[in-house]
C-alpha cells in the first residue's frame, strides 16, 4: 500500500469512528421522549403503587381499630389487664408492621387519643377527625366478647386483603390474620380451657 492509499484508509476510519462517537454523545438536544409503552407502563406502575398503598392504609386501620378497643377495655377494667396486655402489645406490634412507619402505633395511655384516618371510595387518605374512642361495655365478660368479635373482624379484613396483597404483604397479612382468630379463641374459648 502507498502512503497516500493508508492515508486515505486512517482518514475514513477517523471519520467513520468519529460518526459513531457522535452519535453515543449529548449534543445538548432535549432529552428523548418516553414511547407510549414506555408511558403507559410508567401509568400502570403508579396505579399498582397507589392501590398497595390504600390496602397497606386499611390494613393498618383494621388493627388500629382493633387496638383501641383493647385501650378502651382496659380503661374501663383494669383487672382485666393480665388477660389483656399481652393481646394489646401484639395488636400494637402488628399496627407497626402493616403500616410501616407510617403513623405509630398508640400506646396504651393514649386511649382517649384520636383514631386512625379513613380512606376515601378513590383510595386515597382521607384527612383524619379527632373520634372519642367508644366506651366499653361496664360487664367485663362483654367487654372480652366485644373485644373477641373485634379480633374476628379485624382477621376477617386482613384475610379479605390477602389475594390483592403483594406477595411479602401478603404473607404479613396471613400471620396478623392467623393471630387475630387466636386472639378470638383467646378472648372466649382460651378462659374456658
Amino acid at each position: 500500500m502507498t502512503t497516500t492509499g493508508r492515508r486515505a484508509l486512517l482518514t475514513a476510519g477517523a471519520s467513520a469512528a468519529a460518526a459513531a462517537l457522535t452519535g453515543c454523545t449529548s449534543d445538548g438536544a432535549a432529552p428523548r421522549r418516553p414511547s407510549p409503552a414506555e408511558e403507559a407502563a410508567a401509568r400502570e406502575a403508579e396505579r399498582v403503587a397507589r392501590a398497595e398503598a390504600a390496602l397497606r392504609r386499611r390494613a393498618a386501620d383494621a388493627s388500629r381499630t382493633l387496638l383501641e378497643r383493647y385501650d378502651a377495655a382496659l380503661a374501663a377494667h383494669p383487672a382485666l389487664r393480665t388477660r389483656v396486655a399481652p393481646l394489646r402489645a401484639a395488636a400494637a406490634a402488628h399496627v407497626r408492621a402493616l403500616s410501616e412507619g407510617d403513623r405509630p402505633a398508640p400506646s396504651p395511655s393514649a386511649a382517649s387519643g384520636t383514631a386512625a384516618s379513613g380512606t376515601a371510595a378513590s383510595g386515597t387518605a382521607a384527612p383524619a377527625a379527632p373520634v372519642a374512642p367508644r366506651p366499653a361495655p361496664a360487664d367485663p365478660a362483654a367487654a372480652l366478647r366485644e373485644l373477641a368479635a373485634a379480633a374476628r373482624t379485624a382477621s376477617g379484613a386482613h384475610t379479605a386483603e390477602l389475594l390483592a396483597a403483594p406477595p411479602e404483604y401478603a404473607r404479613l397479612l396471613a400471620s396478623v390474620a392467623a393471630a387475630g382468630a387466636a386472639h378470638a379463641y383467646l378472648l372466649t374459648e382460651g378462659a374456658r380451657a
